[in-house]
């Protein structure tokens, strides 16, 4: 099909592929940035709730880490969606889809997070106690 071929959709009105892949394109950083700022409570609910045990803020944190994946996870579909002309199946567009910017982005903050969270719950344990008791001044 030409590039200005005008696509009849279900409701009648008519649209040309060029508009729908300039929707796509235009659709893609929009997601991404939705992406990274789903990220941004995840962190704020793991780490700065002041006042609260690391156990409150682990379940805090869960559930807008399985609504961060959900937008990342979309935002990949968009990006693994294929270029006008190519026709690929399922298997040809989940290996992709692992590998695009925004999954990668999801994957790469929460080992970080995971990390860091560790390592505050280890700290809390272990050496604000000893701090509290006088035990570790000088």
């Amino acid at each position: 099909m030409p590039a200005g071929e005008i696509v009849r959709s279900e409701h009648g009105a008519r649209i040309s592929r060029g508009a729908v892949k300039m929707l796509l394109e235009m659709a893609r950083p929009v997601s991404f940035i939705l992406s990274m700022l789903s990220l941004y409570p995840v962190m704020l609910s793991a780490f700065f709730v002041p006042g609260t045990r690391w156990e409150e803020r682990l379940a805090m944190a869960l559930l807008r880490v399985v609504f961060a994946a959900c937008i990342c996870f979309s935002s990949g579909l968009l990006y693994a969606l294929p270029e006008h002309g190519q026709d690929r199946t399922h298997a040809q567009i989940a290996e992709p889809l692992l590998s695009t910017l925004p999954i990668r982005l999801f994957c790469c903050a929460m080992s970080g997070m995971a990390l860091l969270f560790l390592l505050s719950w280890w700290l809390d344990t272990y050496y604000v106690p000893l701090l509290r008791h006088g035990c570790c001044r000088p």
